[in-house]
């Protein structure tokens, strides 16, 4: 079992954090994408062959990382961020093509070791008392100056009163992917994480789990948002729509995602 769970940890963090994590041979469009959605992409790509016979090549990484990346040139031809300020932003730098559009709203899960926590419908106050005896040890989010889930997790600490305390036993993962493989090899005692790649991981099998509300991070929304990059040509744009069917939601919200703020019922498959 161990040695299970250390490849499938593996898996995580060189598929979120290589820039380039795609076979040169394969073909397609270059997708960008939030480590946080890797499970549901993943599931939608292989969907698209198989409706389409078209292929799409698929890299992950932090919103952050990956935006910066597509400013300085990247060849990406499609961006879908784990938030909407990123795609904002390369908006404005002028680097998209079209509006952008919301294809599902993030959703934030607090993971803590067995019997940490308890079960309790106030976990983060919980969290606060395990803090203050000394029982935590080791607390993981993903870099909030990148990742926006590791933003909202800063953010819903802060609302709670309980960051001060946090920062003394935080550990900060390059990204979502790699906060989910440290909660995996049980090097920490809580992680904030995605709730997609915490159910991909099985975590509420290790411990306990649970969606935490967007109202304990006010500051910060989590709509996840996708736009078409300049280089876009017709592949892109057919899979781009393909994203925004009937199909694409439902596996979205199969994968731990809530439903789009914004939905577009007219493209629909």
């Amino acid at each position: 079992m161990r040695n299970w769970r250390t490849c499938i940890a593996v898996l995580f963090f060189w598929s979120t954090t290589l820039f380039f994590s795609i076979p040169a041979f394969a073909n397609g469009p270059l997708i960008a994408a939030a480590a946080s959605i890797r499970p549901a992409l993943e599931e939608l790509s292989a969907r698209y062959n198989q409706v389409t016979g078209e292929s799409v090549r698929l890299v992950f990484g932090s919103s952050g990382t990956l935006a910066n990346q597509i400013a300085n040139g990247a060849p990406y031809t499609l961006f879908l961020s784990a938030n909407t300020a990123y795609v904002q932003w390369l908006v404005d730098l002028g680097l998209t093509r079209g509006a952008p559009v919301t294809y599902a709203s993030g959703v934030l899960a607090l993971y803590s070791r067995p019997g940490l926590l308890g079960q309790t419908e106030d976990p983060l106050l919980a969290l606060g008392y395990a803090l203050e005896d000394g029982a935590i040890k080791r607390l993981v989010i993903a870099n909030p100056e990148y990742a926006p889930y590791g933003s909202a997790a800063r953010a819903a600490l802060q609302h709670s009163g309980t960051w001060t305390q946090a920062r003394q036993v935080l550990l900060v993962g390059a990204n979502a992917g790699q906060a989910v493989q440290y909660a995996l090899e049980g090097d920490v005692d809580v992680a904030f994480v995605p709730m997609p790649l915490a159910q991909l991981a099985e975590l509420q099998k290790t411990g306990h789990l649970q969606a935490l509300p967007n109202e304990i991070f006010p500051n910060v929304e989590l709509d996840q948002q996708m736009v078409l990059l300049s280089g876009a040509d017709q592949e892109t744009h057919e899979f781009f729509s393909f994203l925004q069917s009937t199909d694409s939601r439902d596996i979205f919200s199969g994968h731990g995602l809530g439903a789009p703020t914004l939905a577009n019922p007219s493209l629909q498959q």
